[in-house]
């Protein structure tokens, strides 16, 4: 039943509903991309966990998101169970043997896996201004602030780095609006104010260091095997733009990082994208348009994508066009849209003239699909009514002891669960204020001590040589005006004394001069 090269899927079945052949995965052009829709509960996610297990098998490093918590059990070996053990034999696996994986547990948030992190610079302006929902002017301005941090060497780490830089912006707004074109206070303003609402949302655990290192979702065991990358996000879903945000921002390290490798004979890395409706939920057209590119050129990088999502209508026809593998599991046609989807999903096959493919998805169980790989020379295989393979891991999620026992013994233990706070902008620009403060200060000194001295006068030594010096000269003890029983004289009475001083002087200066005067005649 097994064939090498090629990932086992399930068995397709006759219209008779007896066995017709095995369905295949190609490994050669599993880089080019896939798709599995279907209605909640019609196996999705069985269909990932067992794709994600031969992958590994293969010796292809995996990344998934773990959106509800189940996918989890491909850490733990499988337990017998009656209706797994009939599906096997069913579609003829044989041998059918439980298995246990080799997964490595992510986390944004640090809980349910190792912390994940990128910095503020390698997030770039396009996805952060996604992320923050914001208009075209305040995308401007923040290409405005990245440019600037750049020019000037101020590495954005974290959201209180970029804060600081937009906090400095808002202080010389005149001076880089001559420099970078219109700034306006209310636009940092709102981009602070999105900032704030990110940190409330939790996505400050999200930027930092140490930084995912992409090498790290990459690894193979010694005996081979690809590590399955499991990321936690049944509360990063909370946040559902975060979460977009953040695999697209995956992908693009992925398409920038890795070296153009052609077309190997299995792929380096498999990426799957779960709920990837959330990833183009009022997207703008620039961020479709990089999704795009990176779909259709991260194929020669010996990356595969596969998005998982429930309508086929979810995924825009620009990017669907690229996905060449497709596993369509059921969906309703109870409203028109539902309709619509069915017969996008069903012209989108090869048809195969034993059925018809929009009257099969509507009749499909749980755990069957229609199935439709590249074959040789990359041509679509015809269409299959497919019942899919049961997984050899666990169905279902592992315990808490279980998942901290997996993070023990994993190969990146210890290496991204403490923060890194190093030298950055908010730190380089903190001390720049401070050294123009400084700076300003000293300046102020030199200036009051160059200043010449107003009602400055030439004065013996000792002598007050200003009136505040003749202020705060102690005053006599025995001056009058320190006996008790002193009131200070009103004006009216300085004046009658003055006039009568004036006039004793006067009459005393005539008696002098008579008394002399008669001195002399007597002489």
């Amino acid at each position: 039943m097994l064939e090498e090269g090629k990932l086992f899927i399930g068995t397709s079945r006759n219209p008779d509903d007896t066995i017709n052949k095995g369905e295949y995965l190609d490994l050669k052009y599993a880089n080019r991309h896939g798709l599995i829709t279907g209605a909640t509960g019609t196996g999705k996610t069985v269909t990932l966990q067992i794709l994600a297990e031969s992958f590994s098998n293969a010796g292809v490093p995996v990344f998934c998101a773990d959106v509800k918590g189940d996918l989890s059990g491909i850490a733990a070996i499988g337990e017998p169970k009656d209706f797994l053990e009939k599906r096997a034999q069913a579609i003829g696996l044989d041998p059918y043997e439980y298995q246990e994986f080799p997964v490595i547990f992510w986390d944004l948030f640090g809980e349910k896996g190792h912390r994940v992190r990128t910095t503020i610079s390698e997030m770039g302006p396009l996805l952060l201004a996604r992320l923050m929902d914001m208009s075209e002017a305040q995308e401007g301005v923040l290409n405005i602030a990245f440019k600037l941090a750049d020019e000037n060497g101020l590495p954005l780490l974290d959201m209180k780095d970029l804060r600081a830089l937009l906090t400095y912006m808002a202080g010389e707004t005149e001076k880089l609006s001559a420099m970078y074109g219109n700034i306006t206070k209310q636009s940092l303003a709102s981009i602070q104010r999105g900032l704030l609402v990110l940190e409330q949302q939790g996505a400050e655990h999200f930027f930092g260091e140490p930084a995912l290192r992409i090498a790290d979702i990459m690894r193979t065991t010694n005996d081979g095997r690809g590590a399955i990358s499991v990321l936690a996000a049944d509360r990063l879903m909370m946040n559902p733009r975060l979460y977009a945000t953040f695999l697209l921002w995956l992908l693009s390290e992925l398409f920038e990082e890795l070296p153009e490798v052609g077309d190997p004979d299995r792929p380096r890395l498999v990426f799957f994208f779960d709920e990837a409706h959330l990833l183009f939920d009022e997207a703008p057209k620039v961020l479709i348009d990089r999704v795009e590119q990176v779909v259709r050129l991260i194929r020669s990088k010996g990356v595969g994508v596969y998005f998982v999502t429930q309508n086929p209508l979810d995924v825009p026809e620009t990017v669907l066009s690229q996905l060449g593998n497709r596993i369509q599991h059921a969906l309703r046609a109870y409203t028109p849209r539902e309709q619509k989807a069915v017969k996008v999903a069903a012209e989108t096959f090869r048809p195969n003239p034993a059925f018809d493919c929009f009257e099969a998805i509507t009749q499909l169980g749980v755990g069957e699909a229609l199935v439709s790989t590249l074959g040789a020379k990359g041509v679509p295989s015809m269409v299959e009514r497919t019942l899919v393979r049961p997984p050899s891991s666990r169905l279902g999620p592992i315990t808490d002891p279980e998942r901290q026992k997996v993070m023990a013994v994993s190969p990146v233990a210890g290496q991204y669960d403490t923060d890194l706070d190093r030298d950055s902008a908010f730190e380089m620009l903190q001390r720049r204020a401070a050294e123009a403060a400084k700076a300003e200060e000293q300046q102020r000194e030199a200036e009051e001590q160059e200043k010449p001295r107003e009602g400055r006068r030439w004065t013996l030594p000792g002598y007050a040589d200003d009136a505040e010096e003749v202020e705060d000269r102690p005053r006599r003890k025995n001056s009058s005006r320190s006996r008790p029983g002193y009131q200070r004289q009103t004006v009216t009475e300085a004046v009658i004394k003055s006039v009568a001083r004036s006039a004793a002087t006067s009459l005393g200066r005539a008696l002098v001069r008579g008394i002399l005067g008669s001195l002399k005649k007597g002489l």
